[in-house]
């Protein structure tokens, strides 16, 4: 006789720009009686997930889904670490950045089979100024958009790129003292992300070598660029060829620590905090159990419609920053020959 595993999901019902009505009925015909006992519980709150979650744990529940974006995801998740309940997800948010990188299926029911094979891996996390983070984490120009992002009164990939596009312009890169095993090293940077997982979300692939197995963090370090590379670094996102570029320089490591010239912003799996100057990150070696994506093979992914959608937008943008050049070349020359006019007279 099958013993059967007990599982809860928990839906954020305000969580991303996916509507979640019809998510209890799904899970009433897709899951597997047989296997599972299974309830439901929708948040009422910030933070109420986390609740949900680690009382689950404390009960001894199996599985604990996770039906939200990765906000959701990371309370869920932050609450039964070191346990040995497993975490489940339905991917309902905006990004779905640790969803993607499992290559979990972006349709619920989808998902729900995925739950129902329950094969489970031990995989790693990182802790960011002692908050738990399981896809991302960052400082600079990526938690100052996550900052605008979370303010703004809409979500989805369109708010962001727009956030991404009007405040690049003005950003002000920062200096960073920034310290491993190895030894320290000062740098400017547009931003500095710590990764355990690949992207962002929506497919954008911060870095693309990341493992969540590894026990190592992929730290990439941005440099300073002008507005006309802007729409290269984007492509190179989406298409999973970032580190490949030459203002990108990264390195892999257990502990990193760094210190910048102020307080400010960091994120977290995209949710944005205010720190001190000083922040220190760290990896956990397969401390987490994950339900994971049998059949999920990188080789074999197609491009999403978001992706081939942004791909397409800033190849746009690319001529665009063709002609910009062409302009500005055209202009110096111009300058300079009016100069030694002027000169000469």
């Amino acid at each position: 006789m099958i013993t059967k595993k007990n599982i809860t999901f928990i839906i954020n019902p305000i969580s991303g720009s996916v509507k979640k009505n019809n998510i209890p009925d799904i899970i009433e015909e897709t899951i597997d009686k047989s296997l599972f006992n299974y309830s439901i519980q929708e948040t009422e709150k910030a933070g109420h997930a986390a609740e949900i979650a680690y009382e689950a744990q404390q009960n001894g529940i199996d599985v604990v889904v996770a039906v939200g974006g990765d906000g959701t995801v990371n309370e869920v998740a932050r609450s039964i670490v070191h346990s040995n309940t497993a975490l489940g997800i339905i991917p309902c948010g905006s990004g779905n950045g640790l969803a993607r990188h499992l290559l979990l299926p972006m349709d619920p029911k989808k998902s729900v089979e995925i739950i129902n094979r329950c094969v489970i891996h031990d995989l790693d996390y990182g802790i960011i100024n002692e908050i738990p983070f399981f896809c991302t984490c960052g400082m600079g120009f990526d938690a100052f958009i996550s900052m605008k992002f979370a303010e703004a009164g809409k979500r989805g990939p369109v708010t962001y790129i727009e956030n991404v596009l009007r405040e690049g312009l003005t950003y002000k890169p920062e200096t960073y003292h920034i310290e491993d095993e190895t030894g320290t090293l000062i740098r400017k940077a547009f931003l500095i992300s710590c990764a355990n997982a690949s992207q962002y979300g929506n497919n954008a692939y911060i870095a693309p070598q990341a493992s969540m197995s590894d026990g190592l963090l992929d730290v990439i370090i941005m440099e300073p660029f002008d507005v006309l590379e802007a729409p290269q670094v984007a492509i190179e996102m989406m298409n999973k060829t970032l580190d490949k570029n030459q203002k990108i320089k990264t390195f892999r490591t257990k502990h990193i620590h760094i210190h910048r010239e102020k307080e400010g912003y960091i994120h977290y799996d995209g949710d944005p905090v205010m720190t001190t100057a000083d922040v220190d990150i760290q990896l956990v070696h397969k401390g987490i159990k994950m339900i994971v994506n049998p059949d999920g093979d990188k080789s074999k992914r197609q491009p999403n419609l978001v992706q081939t959608a942004f791909s397409e937008f800033f190849n746009d943008l690319n001529i665009v920053r063709e002609d910009l050049t062409k302009i500005s070349r055209n202009t110096q020359a111009l300058n300079k020959k009016l100069i030694r006019k002027f000169n000469n007279r």
